[in-house]
Parts: C-alpha cells; sequence; structure tokens
C-alpha cells in the first residue's frame, strides 16, 4: 500500500497510488485518514487518480474520511476519480454526500472556499 502525503497550512493532499480500492486496502486508508485527522489537519484531499476500480469496502473508507473531517469542521474532497469508480459512486448514491471535484485545484479553491464560509459562521455567531 502505497500514499503519497503532502502536507500544507490548509490541507493534506493524500494521494493514493493503488489501482484498486478494495478491501485490502480499505482499512490501510482508512488508519492514514484517522492519523492525518489527529494530527489536527483538518481539511483532506483525496486524490485518486491512480485508482482504476473499487468496492463497496473502498467505498466504506470514502464515508469514514467525510465523517472524520465532518466530526472536526473539515472538509473532505476526492478528485480525480475514474469513470468506473464515478459510476460506482453515483449507483452508492455517495455523491449527495461527499464533495466530488475533477482536479487537486478545483478541490483546493473548495476549501478555501469552505474556510471563508466557517469564518463567516463563527463571526456571525
Amino acid at each position: 500500500m502505497k500514499f503519497t502525503v503532502d502536507k500544507h497550512d490548509k490541507y493534506v493532499l493524500l494521494k493514493l497510488d493503488e489501482t484498486k480500492l478494495n478491501s485490502l486496502v480499505s482499512p490501510q486508508l482508512k488508519s492514514e485518514l484517522i492519523l492525518i485527522n489527529t494530527e489536527g489537519k483538518r481539511n483532506i484531499i483525496l486524490d485518486l487518480s491512480s485508482v482504476k476500480y473499487s468496492d463497496s469496502s473502498g467505498l466504506s473508507s470514502l464515508l469514514v474520511g467525510h465523517r472524520l473531517c465532518k466530526n472536526s469542521s473539515g472538509s473532505f474532497v476526492i478528485t480525480g476519480m475514474s469513470e468506473n469508480l464515478e459510476k460506482l459512486i453515483t449507483i452508492s448514491q455517495l455523491e449527495t454526500v461527499l464533495n466530488i471535484t475533477p482536479t487537486v485545484e478545483e478541490a483546493i479553491d473548495f476549501i478555501f472556499m469552505e474556510e471563508v464560509e466557517r469564518d463567516l459562521k463563527r463571526e456571525a455567531e
């Protein structure tokens, strides 16, 4: 299992360097997401541009990432999905829950917009 982790001030870019997101990869991805989240990095971009296939356990690890960030007021953005993975997410109706962008640059823009919205909410309270 290979990950590339690139840490920035506002987000962590986690690139999964595997062709399949399945029951063998999923627990390691979950533990990596938990580790990043507990380090105080609330915004995570998961780049799946190398992933061509996934099964239900792989999709559940994506939900874990989403829940971790949501619980810590962060954003979890998935980028670089293959057509097969996009179809699987659409069929399972996860696209209504997950933040999905085509590129890493768009994911970064999304995170910065979310940060501004959170700051405005805090100021209003």
